[in-house]
């Protein structure tokens, strides 16, 4: 058995496990390599079929792209599409981009409110009607109390602090110094009611093992992810105001995985281009403590 074929069996066990032990579950799409690898993964677990609502929260700032990519290929694999969003907000202005909050203050707003409010149900959610191919106002407003992310320990250094089956408050709110031990591929899946449980099948990948699975099940991705002739592409994708491509000549998958295994970007970042990171110091602990992704 390769790396490789190691690290996807456990997180397709992790994901069975979650839906094995784990009622109103969803997984979260934030449209970028990591969670669309975890939504290739998801269709492995399963069949082909993806047996919970993936939820992506639209703060109207993304990259064209990104949605176009999002409802495409929602429609071509038959997802369960839901997107929530902060109305209130946006409507108001309240963000960076209109120049009346910071980048932290607008993540907070557009993403941290944004997904706590979506996955409790006390904020309207959008699900994808396949027959019409528009969203409409979701109906089911009973809360998603398992969550599945894709986030990867070695992306960001709050996110090395986390268990593949981490507990949160019923306010999502995560004490870091409270995370159960899990040993020798045993983990905690009992928790007490009203424990909001966040799920991490991808903790151990790195970027190079994100692309290696890319490249061996030929999964679609946002082609913001390759140079088309600028010299330039997107490492990590989010808001278009705070996101920023890196110098790159790498055209397929091939060519970011060879500029990863020779270190092209050893000594940048791969969130380098993020800027609300470095707003918040260089980590997004606080955000997350808060429910951040």
């Amino acid at each position: 058995m390769t790396h490789l074929e190691h690290l996807e069996n456990k997180s397709i066990h992790i994901l069975r496990e979650a839906y094995n032990r784990f009622d109103n579950l969803c997984m979260l799409w934030s449209i970028g390599k990591d969670s669309t690898v975890m939504l290739s993964l998801a269709r492995k677990a399963f069949y082909g079929h993806v047996p919970f609502p993936l939820v992506h929260i639209d703060t109207h700032h993304k990259i064209p792209q990104m949605v176009e990519y999002r409802d495409n290929l929602a429609k071509e694999w038959h997802l369960d599409m839901v997107y929530g969003e902060n109305a209130f907000a946006l409507e108001e202005k309240q963000t960076f981009p209109d120049g009346n909050a910071t980048r932290l203050e607008c993540c907070k707003l557009l993403k941290t409110e944004a997904l706590r409010n979506t996955l409790s149900g006390e904020w309207p959610r959008y699900r994808l009607d396949h027959k019409s191919g528009t969203y409409k106002r979701d109906t089911n407003t009973q809360p998603y109390t398992g969550v599945i992310v894709g986030i990867r320990s070695d992306e960001e250094g709050s996110r090395s602090k986390e268990r593949y089956f981490s507990p949160r408050d019923k306010n999502n709110d995560w004490d870091v110094g409270d995370q159960p031990p899990e040993f020798w591929g045993q983990y905690k899946t009992d928790f007490e009611p009203g424990t909001h449980i966040r799920i991490h099948p991808l903790l151990d990948w790195t970027e190079l093992d994100v692309w290696e699975h890319i490249r061996k099940e030929n999964v679609p991705v946002v082609p913001l992810y390759f140079n088309h002739g600028d010299g330039k592409r997107y490492r990590s994708l989010g808001c278009a105001p705070c996101t920023s491509p890196v110098d790159s000549d790498a055209r397929t998958v091939d060519e970011i995985i060879e500029e990863l295994k020779t270190g092209k970007f050893s000594n940048i970042a791969e969130r380098s281009g993020r800027e609300q990171d470095k707003e918040d110091g260089g980590g997004l602990e606080e955000l997350r403590k808060d429910g951040y992704m």
